[in-house]
């Protein structure tokens, strides 16, 4: 645990160059007499920390001292850091390691060259959790003009399509770029009412980086700010309640549905789970439901149990036509 705690400290050295007893403590959580002793076991180590006494003193290490990652550039490091939003860590249990890794590997970057890799870590979201039905990779043309908007920090102009096909002019403050499932998004500041809003930059045409620079809200957290879009999205969609019967064999691909969204249930026996569900609407939950044959049943409410028989004596009918 010590050797451990000793790299710690190297890194936080490295990483905010001097820092006092005390601040060093709590950040990793130990006393200040801890610490001391550690920086005594660095230094009869070979290690070159130094203490400046006196008010605004602390612990640091000589400028040219640094750990060296022979052959890694900025770039490179910062492609490193989206590995945290893999889904393969994640599953792996070592999101926390990953995380220590990625600091580690900060931490012995020069300050110009760490401050590129933060800024790529602080601009580019990976949102690893996917759409459930995600199609084809969609990055769009406009792609490396914003990308390089937001780096810069340059008001961005652009003709926007929205979802209802109307094309407006623009005038973005862009924040930060995310990436779900091969879609790419640029959450910006919109003028002139200055709210985040979340674009999807294959509805860009004619994107130009302007020559006006723009300041980042102070502590803007681009992963937030998504899961808050996120969020108001998702209640946004309208909300179609019901009750299912759902085959046991056939769960797992129901509960993977992207406008399904299933609740309680409870196992009923003889290979059947029953289920409260929300869809989006009375016809996306019949013909959902339809799809699913004889593995699925509508409980309620009752309109719906009535649209789907409705629409199963059609296709009966239909199939009895086709044999005469």
């Amino acid at each position: 645990m010590r050797a451990d705690r000793l790299l710690a400290v190297l890194a936080l050295l490295q990483a905010h160059g001097k820092l006092s007893s005390k601040e060093i403590a709590e950040k990793l959580e130990v006393s200040e007499r801890t610490i001391h002793r550690d920086m005594q076991a660095l230094s009869v180590a070979g290690i070159p920390v130094y203490a400046d006494r006196g008010n605004g003193g602390g612990w640091s290490l000589p400028e040219g001292y640094r750990s060296r990652l022979t052959g890694m550039t900025a770039g490179e490091i910062s492609s490193l850091l989206f590995l945290q939003a893999s889904d393969v860590v994640r599953d792996l249990g070592l999101t926390g390691s990953t995380r220590s890794a990625m600091n580690k590997l900060l931490s012995a970057l020069p300050p110009a060259a760490r401050r590129d890799a933060e800024i790529a870590r602080e601009r580019l979201h990976v949102d690893g959790a996917g759409w459930r039905d995600a199609g084809p990779r969609d990055a769009g043309a406009s792609l490396a003009v914003v990308q390089e908007a937001v780096w810069a920090a340059k008001k961005l102009r652009t003709q926007y399509r929205s979802s209802d096909g109307e094309a407006k002019d623009k005038l973005l403050r862009p924040l930060g770029l995310v990436v779900k499932s091969g879609i790419w998004y640029v959450m910006a500041l919109s003028e002139p009412d200055d709210e985040v809003r979340t674009y999807r930059i294959s509805r860009m045409a004619d994107a130009r980086m302007t020559d006006d620079a723009f300041e980042r809200p102070e502590g803007f957290d681009l992963a937030a700010a998504w899961e808050a879009s996120l969020a108001r999205f998702r209640d946004r969609l309208p909300r179609y309640e019901a009750t299912v019967l759902v085959a046991a064999s056939a769960w797992s691909r129901f509960v993977r549905e992207r406008f399904v969204t299933a609740g309680r249930h409870a196992d009923r026996g003889g290979g059947w789970i029953e289920a409260q569900a929300d869809f989006n609407t009375l016809d996306s939950a019949a013909g959902i439901l339809l799809g699913y044959g004889r593995l699925a049943k509508a409980l309620a409410p009752p309109e719906l149990r009535a649209r789907i028989a409705e629409e199963a004596r059609a296709v009966a009918a239909a199939y009895a036509e086709d044999g005469e």
